[in-house]
C-alpha cells in the first residue's frame, strides 16, 4: 500500500426537496383543502476517524463525495424522504483544512470522532404548511434549500509518542528495527527511507510508538532532498530523539544542520523535548567515543547518550530516557487531575 499524507477532496451536501402544492379531490368530500407535504432534508457530508488506516491513498482514487438530495413532498400530506448521508473514513491524526490549506476545520485525533463538514439543505414547505383561517386554499410551496459545495484538504499527521530526527544514514531505521517489530528498509545509501514508518517499542513493561521519518539535509526547508514534507508527522510527538552518526567525521556539524532545518520549519517543533544520541558507536574505540561525545556535548549544551542500533549497545538506556520524557510530557498535556469532592 502506498503512503499518501495529503489529498484534495471535493464535497457537496444534498439539497432539500421542494414542497408540494396539492389539494384533496376525493368523492363525497365537499371541502377538500390543501394537502401538499414538505420536502425531505438533504444528506450531510460527515468525516469519521477510524482504526486500521495509516494513509490517505483511498482519496487518490475518489476525490468527489456528494450526499443524496431529499425527495420532494407529495400529496395527502406526505413528506419526502431525507437524503442519505455520506461518510468519509480517515485515519486517526488527519487534519481537515479549508481550500486555502491553512484554515483548520477539524483535527481528527480520536477513534470514532465524527464531524459534519457540509450540512444538508432543509426541505421546502408544502402548501399544507401555509393553510390558515384567512388563507384556506394556499397555492404556494417553498423550494428546497440547496446543498453546500466546498473544496477541502486532508493532511495526515501520524500519531506517535517519539519522533526520530537525523541526517540520511544516521541510523534511524536501524534503531526502529532493533527496538520494535517494524521492518523499515535499511541500506547503505542516503534516503533509504522515503515514507514515515511507525513501530511500537517496549521497555520495562511500558510501550510507546516511535515514528521514523525520511532524513533531513541542509536546505530541506527550501525543498532540497525530500524537503521538510514529513516533519508534520512528528509535530504530535511528546519527545524527539535526534540521532547523530558517530562515523560521519563532523558530528557537531551534522547536529547543527538538523537543528537549523527544524527551526526553519517553524511551529513548536524546535521547542519539544529533544534527546541527542550518538549512534554507530560500535565502529568507534573508547578514545574516539570520549572525544566525539565531548565535542557533541559542547555543541548541544546537554548530555549526549551513546548507542548502537546494530549491536544493541546502549539501546535500553535510551529507551528508558525516552519513556520518562514521554510520560512527563503526556502528564503535562493532561493537566492537573481534579480531586473528587469528599463524601461522608
Amino acid at each position: 500500500m502506498k503512503f499518501l499524507d495529503l489529498a484534495k477532496v471535493y464535497i457537496r451536501s444534498g439539497g432539500g426537496g421542494a414542497g408540494c402544492v396539492s389539494f384533496r379531490r376525493e368523492k363525497f368530500i365537499e371541502y377538500g383543502g390543501p394537502d401538499g407535504g414538505d420536502g425531505g432534508c438533504g444528506g450531510d457530508v460527515i468525516v469519521e476517524a477510524v482504526e486500521g488506516l495509516n494513509t490517505l491513498i483511498d482519496f487518490r482514487y475518489q476525490q468527489h463525495f456528494f450526499a443524496k438530495s431529499g425527495q420532494h413532498g407529495m400529496g395527502k400530506g406526505r413528506t419526502g424522504a431525507d437524503g442519505d448521508d455520506i461518510v468519509m473514513r480517515v485515519p486517526v491524526g488527519t487534519e481537515i483544512l479549508d481550500e486555502d490549506e491553512e484554515t483548520l476545520i477539524a483535527d481528527m485525533t480520536e477513534v470514532g470522532q465524527r464531524v459534519v463538514l457540509a450540512k444538508g439543505g432543509n426541505g421546502g414547505w408544502g402548501n399544507l404548511h401555509f393553510k390558515s383561517a384567512t388563507n384556506q386554499a394556499p397555492r404556494r410551496a417553498n423550494p428546497g434549500q440547496e446543498g453546500i459545495e466546498r473544496t477541502i484538504w486532508l493532511r495526515l499527521k501520524l500519531i506517535a509518542d517519539v519522533g526520530l530526527l537525523g541526517l540520511p544514514n544516521a541510523g534511524k531505521s536501524t534503531f526502529l528495527a532493533a527496538t520494535s517489530n517494524a521492518r523499515p528498509k535499511i541500506a547503505d545509501y542516503p534516503f533509504t527511507t522515503l515514507v514515515p514508518n511507525l513501530g511500537v517499542v517496549g521497555v520495562d513493561g511500558a510501550e510507546f510508538v516511535v515514528a521514523d521519518i525520511p532524513g533531513l539535509i541542509a536546505g530541506a526547508s527550501e525543498g532540497r532532498g525530500l524537503g521538510d514534507l514529513f516533519l508534520g508527522h512528528v509535530e504530535r510527538c511528546a519527545a524527539l530523539l535526534h540521532l547523530v552518526d558517530g562515523t560521519s567525521g563532523d558530528p557537531a556539524g551534522d547536529w547543527q544542520t538538523v537543528i537549523d532545518e527544524i527551526e526553519a520549519y517553524g511551529g513548536h517543533l524546535s521547542e519539544k523535548p529533544r534527546i541527542t544520541a550518538l549512534n554507530k558507536i560500535d565502529a568507534l574505540d573508547d578514545e574516539e567515543r570520549a572525544f566525539i561525545r565531548e565535542e557533541l556535548e559542547a555543541a548541544t549544551g546537554e548530555t549526549v547518550l551513546m548507542l548502537s542500533g546494530a549491536s544493541g549497545e546502549g539501546l535500553q538506556d535510551v529507551l528508558r530516557t525516552l519513556r520518562a520524557h514521554v510520560k512527563e510530557q503526556r502528564l503535562a498535556e493532561a493537566g492537573p487531575e481534579e480531586e473528587e469532592p469528599w463524601h461522608p
